[in-house]
């Protein structure tokens, strides 16, 4: 179970990479959607830190 949740920690880093790659492809054409996309992109980076300070807050209290 332990690695499954490795495995999603990562994976908010890699949806991450392709938010900015997207909004780097967007951005001449429509702005405002390039902006969304890497507010998403802000967004799943916090998510891998949050998990992965949550992850390590519950296996010391294991």
């Amino acid at each position: 179970m332990q690695t499954i949740h490795k495995v999603i920690q990562y994976a908010y880093l890699f949806i991450a990479v392709f938010f900015i790659y997207e909004s780097v492809r967007w951005w001449n054409e429509d702005n405002g959607k390039a902006i969304m996309l890497l507010v998403f992109a802000i967004l799943a980076v916090g998510m891998y830190f949050f998990k992965k300070h949550f992850r390590k807050k519950m296996n010391n209290n294991q």
